[in-house]
């Protein structure tokens, strides 16, 4: 009768092989939870910021709802051109600032003069801001029976891959795109520009000094007396133009149902988040209707001033 084999005890090198196997998957466990630490914190991480994004995008849409209420119940005629409030929300602080796009030149109304004077007080030589202005218009106009594939031709000769729009300007940074305007003085020129006013002149009373120097017939001392003046003139067309002089006829009272909202927020842990929105008011079926909306405002926090 034969007896079971006793097992012999592990040699000292086969005992250290096990105890080096066992630390290694205690390391690679430690490491596996650290990963899985590091997942859960991030994780975390990323759903505050989604929450405090989503926030940020609730309160801005709640600015721009009380902007339009705003404006609806001051009557078309009587809407005010720019204004400003400041209000809370869920703990909160909102500003908002309005103004009417009739502020800024539009791409697709303005005239050759209002548009080369924009350029030419942007920096441009007056020679070149006349044949910017004139490819300017090229792009949003419909070719004629006369002028038809010129300035197809033009595009082509410069090595462009594309042809001028020959419709109007879907959007201001399509202004990069005309033929032979640096892109320095694009850059320079888009904060004055819109596509949503249609109106061919501007609001002189809103307007920037910027466009103000834009208008042809302005000099420089009737502009500095107008900006002095600005701020105490009556809203008023007669008195606007008379303090214009030469410079009246690319001045407006005409309305835009286009305004610019500057939408800031501040919530309760200090953190800011700023919005630009452009929106047209409607009517009571569809009280507004959003142009345009950019995010990546910088977040300077600035409260209006109650109207």
């Amino acid at each position: 009768m034969t007896g079971r084999a006793e097992q012999s005890p592990l040699r000292p090198s086969e005992r250290g092989f096990v105890i080096v196997a066992v630390l290694w998957l205690l390391a690679a466990l430690a490491a596996l939870a650290v990963i899985f630490s590091l997942y859960l914190s991030n994780s975390a991480r990323a759903l505050a910021l989604n929450d405090t994004a989503l926030e940020a995008e609730a309160l801005v849409s709640a600015g721009v709802e009380l902007t339009a209420y705003q404006l609806q119940l001051s009557g078309e005629d009587s809407r005010p051109s720019s204004g400003a409030f400041h209000t809370q929300l869920n703990g909160s602080e909102l500003a908002v600032s309005f103004i009417s796009e009739t502020a800024r030149i539009d791409l697709n109304a303005a005239p050759k003069e209002l548009l080369a004077g924009l350029l030419l007080s942007l920096g441009a030589q007056d020679e070149n801001a006349k044949e910017f202005a004139d490819r300017i218009i090229a792009w949003r106009t419909r070719p004629t029976t006369e002028n038809a594939g010129y300035e197809d031709a033009l595009y082509r000769a410069a090595g462009r891959s594309y042809s001028p729009r020959q419709a109007p300007f879907a959007h201001v940074n399509e202004l990069g795109l005309v033929l032979g305007i640096p892109p320095a003085l694009v850059e320079r020129a888009l904060p004055y520009l819109t596509v949503f006013s249609g109106a061919s002149g501007v609001d002189a009373l809103t307007a920037p000094p910027e466009v103000i120097a834009a208008l042809p017939g302005m000099t420089p001392l009737t502009l500095k007396q107008f900006l002095s003046e600005r701020a105490m003139l009556p809203n008023d067309a007669a008195a606007v133009a008379a303090a214009l002089g030469d410079a009246k006829a690319s001045a407006t009272d005409q309305k835009s149902p286009a305004y610019r909202l500057q939408v800031r927020v501040r919530f309760a842990n200090g953190r800011e988040a700023g919005s630009e929105v452009v929106i047209s008011v409607r009517d009571r079926e569809e009280p507004y209707r959003v142009l345009s909306w950019r995010d990546d405002l910088p977040a300077r926090w600035r409260a209006p001033a109650r109207l």
